[in-house]
């Protein structure tokens, strides 16, 4: 680990400390799981006011795996994409009754095997319900690694990578967790408050755009 990585970890923990914390309300790994698949293309404020009727309708996953899907759609529609998100909830839930005795299984293989479960929503899982050290590549964690200079991918398998061998395997969630938390906060797209960023003096991209170099 690098000396700007270190001192970039110790100002996120200071900032923001080291409490693990989920932004998508839940109470076990099902309800995790349908929120993170309902998270695609909305916001944690929207699905977590659609959850809370949607998991008393609907009360574990068999109910799920047993929903009428125009039903479920309507149920959904206001987190948008609510065809494909009804189809692939109903069908995952059907996966973890059929396939794993309706409970969500832990490993990373078995969590990408169910319907409509990619690497991020499997590390969502991993990370917040088995504690596996995992790196969640969301929208701000892609670019406020790139604007870091801890990569340069742009695609998210190779951004989790990269991040994975440049930061210690116990940072990994809370990595997640920080940089959602300092991208809602200053590092906002499309205009991040630089001038507000307790991290401005180990970003690369603010050293670039203002001539001046970050220490390695």
């Amino acid at each position: 680990m690098t000396e700007n990585t270190k001192a970039i970890l110790d100002l996120l923990d200071e900032r923001y400390g080291t409490d693990y914390r989920c932004y998508l309300n839940h109470e076990n790994a099902w309800q995790l799981l349908i929120a993170t698949i309902l998270s695609a293309q909305c916001t944690d404020a929207r699905v977590n006011t659609v959850t809370g009727d949607l998991f008393r309708k609907y009360p574990g996953v068999a109910a799920f795996a047993a929903a009428d899907r125009k039903e479920l759609e309507k149920d959904i529609h206001s987190t948008g994409f609510y065809h494909n998100k009804a189809k692939n909830i109903i069908a995952c839930c059907k996966d973890i009754m059929e396939r794993f005795g309706g409970e969500v299984p832990r490993s990373l293989e078995d969590l990408t095997s169910l319907a409509g479960v990619g690497r991020k929503t499997a590390n969502v899982i991993r990370g917040n319900i088995f504690k596996e050290p995992s790196i969640v590549v969301d929208t701000h964690v892609k670019r406020i690694s790139r604007k870091l200079g801890l990569t340069e991918e742009e695609d998210p398998y190779k951004v989790e990578k990269d991040l994975m061998k440049v930061l210690p395997e116990e940072r990994w969630i809370l990595w997640n967790i920080h940089l959602i938390t300092l991208g809602r906060e200053i590092c906002k797209a499309p205009t991040p408050k630089c001038g507000e960023c307790f991290l401005k003096e180990h970003c690369k991209d603010y050293k670039k755009r203002n001539g001046k170099q970050v220490k390695q």
